[in-house]
C-alpha cells in the first residue's frame, strides 16, 4: 500500500471519528427509539417514546412497550428503563405505539394506543404517581375503541379543561373530564373535517384521507395560539403543522415544517414540542443508528425559532442535534452510567434492584457525557461497577475519545455480573467544562457492568 493510499485512510479515519464526535443525533443509542413524546416537569425534560425491538418480526412494526428518557440539559439523556409495557393492560394483545404523558393532581396519565385481544384498535390510560413510573391501567378497560384509534396527544388548556385528539386517517378529539380517565359524553367524539384549507392539499384523495394531514398529532398551545403538528402527505411522511383561535378550532393549514427525510430516513414521522429554559425544540424520529430503517427508528431533536408572527420555520434534520447544552453536568454528584450523550456499542438493561445500567461492553466501546463542569479541578474518579474476572479498564478522557487522558480505572472482579463494588482512580487535574468519555478497554466479550460513577475533588 503507498504513502498516499495510507494518507487517505488516515485522515477518512480522522473525519470519520470527528464526525461521530460531534453526532448527538439520535439521541438514544442504546435502544431504537421512536414517537417522541417530551414533558417538562418540575425543571427536567421527561421523554416518553415507543420502542422498535431488536429483532423485527413479519416484516412489521414490533412493539412491545414504551421507554422513558430525562435530562436537565437537553444533551445527556439518562435512561429510566421500561416504564409499561402492552401487557399492562390486560385486554391488550400488543402493538405499544405512540403514547403522550401529562401530570395532574399529583399523578401522571399516560395515554397509548394498543390492539385488543378481540381484535381493533383502543386506547388506554396508565397512571403514576411518577413520571417514571411505576404505570398501571388507570380503569381497567380501553378509554376509546374504534378503527384508527391511535397517537393520542393530551393538553390541558389554561382554563384547566383537557382535550385529547387522534387518529389515523383522521382526526378526532374529546373533552377529557377533571378526572382525566373519563370523557365528556354529553359532547362526544367529534370528527374533524380534514379539508385542504385546514390540514393541507392531498392530491390523491382516496377514502377518508381527504388532506395531507396523516396521523400521529402533536397538540399545544403558545401565545394564545393553538397548533397542531403532524406527519402528513402519506408515506414516506414529511411533518406539517396547523393552527387554531380555539383549543376544537376551525383549524388553518400552516405549511411544511420538516420535508421528508432523504439520507437516514424511515417512511414515518412523528413531531413532538417544547419549550425548555426558554428555547423551543423539535423532537422527531428517522432511522439514522445501525441497522435502522422504517421498523427501527430513532428519536432526534432540533432546536428552532418561532418567526414573529407566530409561524413554524422549515427545520432542516440535522446529525448535530442540540449543540448549546441547557446546562452544565456537575460530577461531584453522582451520575447514572446510562446518562448518555452518544455512545457506540453498549446497551443497558434493568432489573428490581438496581435499576437500569449499562452493560454489553466491548473493548472499544465508549459513552460521551457533554459540557461536564469540573469547577477548578477533580483528583479522584469513583465508578460502580460489576464483573465476574478482572477483564478491562475504563479509561477517562476529555473533549474526544482519544483525547487527554485523565486517569484510567482497572476495573477489578467483584464476583458476579449484578454483584456491584464502589471501585476507584486517580485523575489528573482538570478545570472548566469539558465533555468526558468513558473508553472501555479489554480482551473478547463483555467486559463488565457499570451503575454509575462520580469524581471527588
Amino acid at each position: 500500500m503507498s504513502k498516499i493510499q495510507n494518507t487517505i485512510i488516515a485522515i477518512s479515519v480522522a473525519l470519520t471519528s470527528i464526525a461521530a464526535a460531534k453526532a448527538d443525533n439520535p439521541i438514544i443509542q442504546t435502544n431504537y427509539t421512536a414517537d417522541p413524546a417530551p414533558m417538562v416537569y418540575d425543571g427536567t425534560v421527561y421523554l416518553y417514546t415507543s420502542h422498535d425491538e431488536d429483532k423485527t418480526i413479519r416484516n412489521f412494526f414490533t412493539m412491545n412497550d414504551w421507554k422513558c428518557y430525562s435530562s436537565k440539559d437537553m444533551v445527556n439523556w439518562t435512561d429510566r428503563g421500561t416504564i409499561f409495557s402492552y401487557k399492562g393492560f390486560s385486554w391488550s394483545r400488543g402493538d405499544a405505539w405512540a403514547g403522550q404523558c401529562i401530570p395532574r393532581n399529583g399523578k401522571f396519565y399516560y395515554y397509548v394506543p394498543v390492539n385488543m385481544k378481540n381484535g381493533g384498535n383502543a386506547i388506554g390510560v396508565a397512571v403514576a404517581d411518577s413520571p417514571t413510573g411505576p404505570f398501571k391501567d388507570a380503569i381497567g378497560a380501553p378509554l376509546l375503541i374504534g378503527y384508527g384509534y391511535i397517537d393520542p396527544t393530551v393538553y390541558i388548556d389554561d382554563d384547566g379543561q383537557a382535550y385529547l385528539y387522534w387518529g389515523n386517517p383522521n382526526l378526532w378529539h374529546v373533552k377529557l373530564n377533571e378526572d382525566m380517565i373519563s370523557y365528556d359524553q354529553k359532547l362526544g367524539i367529534v370528527k374533524e373535517d380534514l379539508k385542504d384549507e385546514n390540514f393541507g392539499y392531498r392530491a390523491k384523495k382516496i377514502d377518508n384521507r381527504t388532506a395531507a394531514y396523516e396521523e400521529g398529532p402533536w397538540f399545544f398551545k403558545r401565545n394564545a395560539k393553538y397548533y397542531m403538528l403532524y406527519p402528513a402527505g402519506g408515506v414516506p411522511e414529511h411533518l406539517a403543522y396547523s393552527t387554531s383561535n380555539g383549543p376544537t378550532g376551525p383549524w388553518v393549514y400552516g405549511d411544511t415544517i420538516m420535508h421528508v427525510i432523504k439520507n437516514h430516513g424511515a417512511f414515518t414521522n412523528h413531531p413532538g414540542y417544547i419549550e425548555f429554559k426558554g428555547k423551543s425544540y423539535l423532537f422527531y424520529h428517522d432511522g439514522g443508528l445501525p441497522g435502522g430503517g422504517g421498523f427501527k427508528r430513532s428519536v432526534c431533536i432540533e432546536p428552532f425559532n418561532f418567526n414573529a408572527d407566530g409561524s413554524i420555520p422549515l427545520i432542516t434534520p440535522t446529525s448535530k442535534g442540540v449543540v448549546e447544552s441547557a446546562a452544565s453536568l456537575d460530577p461531584y454528584q453522582r451520575t447514572e452510567a446510562e446518562t448518555i450523550a452518544w455512545s457506540e456499542g453498549l446497551k443497558t438493561a434493568q432489573d428490581q434492584q438496581t435499576g437500569v445500567y449499562v452493560t454489553e461492553i466491548s473493548n472499544g466501546d465508549y459513552i460521551k457525557v457533554r459540557s461536564v463542569d469540573f469547577g477548578k479541578g477533580a483528583k479522584i474518579f469513583q465508578a460502580s461497577v460489576a464483573a465476574k474476572a478482572s477483564a478491562g479498564t475504563i479509561e477517562i478522557r476529555i473533549d474526544s475519545k482519544d483525547g487527554k487522558l485523565l486517569g484510567t480505572l482497572p476495573v477489578k472482579a467483584t464476583g458476579d455480573d449484578l454483584s456491584w463494588k464502589t471501585q476507584s482512580c486517580k485523575v489528573n487535574a482538570v478545570k472548566g467544562v469539558h465533555d468526558i468519555f468513558f473508553v472501555f478497554k479489554g480482551g473478547d466479550g463483555n467486559l463488565f457492568n457499570f451503575d454509575w460513577w462520580k469524581f471527588t475533588k
